[in-house]
């Protein structure tokens, strides 16, 4: 019997890879698969960094193991991580997309991208109790609090989304389009996307640091 489209590893969600299968086996801890999915959203969501100055899209670049050995990802490949480290521990996952209005950003970041729309911001969708269940990993705790953000924590039951506005009442997030849900990363769909939205894309990272960018010019 073939495994669920929703727990097979693919060349993206490489839920078979030995240090996402380790790191699986060290977080999931619990007695039920709602303990063990939330173990794993706090250890995707806080070990590693988010970091939307270095993205790749390249199919190597794009892997969850990728993201798991550089330890930083953006929102994209940290949902990518969850959904393999979800899978590794027998929990069905899938990719959620969205596009989103950040009112929030850093102005190195205004500058590449022209917008401030981000397309294909990535969620990860876990099977829970019987029903899909939405968790956002991307922004890790210690940047919450350089960057005003109210965290988001995901208890199993609630879907975890971005919070619409900031500790002190500004803006944040806005959802403006859903794209769906996938069994596996839609990378072309993605990269076209890309190219049409930023279309001047040449962000070159270099030493940047993105939540010292955000701290300096977000300060509370």
């Amino acid at each position: 019997m073939n495994p669920s489209p929703s727990l097979a590893p693919t060349p993206a969600i490489d839920s078979d890879h030995p240090a996402v299968l380790s790191f699986a086996r060290e977080h999931a801890r619990g007695a039920t698969d709602r303990e063990r999915a939330v173990a794993l959203y706090l250890a995707v969501r806080d070990q590693i960094r988010y970091d939307p100055y270095r993205i790749d899209l390249s199919p190597q670049g794009m892997k969850a193991s990728t993201a798991l050995a550089q330890g930083h990802g953006w929102c994209v490949p940290k949902a990518t991580l969850l959904a393999a480290v979800a899978r590794a521990a027998g929990i069905p996952a899938r990719l959620g997309f969205a596009d989103v209005r950040n009112h929030l950003s850093t102005e190195r970041l205004r500058q590449t991208m022209k917008t401030d729309v981000f397309v294909w911001h990535g969620y990860t969708s876990l099977w829970i109790d019987g029903a899909w269940r939405k968790a956002t990993p991307a922004f890790n705790l210690s940047l919450c609090e350089k960057f005003g953000l109210l965290p988001l924590e995901f208890d199993g039951v609630n879907d975890s989304l971005y919070h619409p506005y900031d500790m002190a009442g500004q803006r944040h997030m806005e959802y403006v389009n859903e794209r769906g849900q996938f069994d596996d990363l839609p990378l072309d769909a993605i990269r076209a996307s890309f190219a049409e939205v930023y279309p001047f894309w040449t962000l070159d990272a270099g030493d940047a640091d993105f939540a010292r960018d955000a701290q300096r010019e977000n300060p509370r």
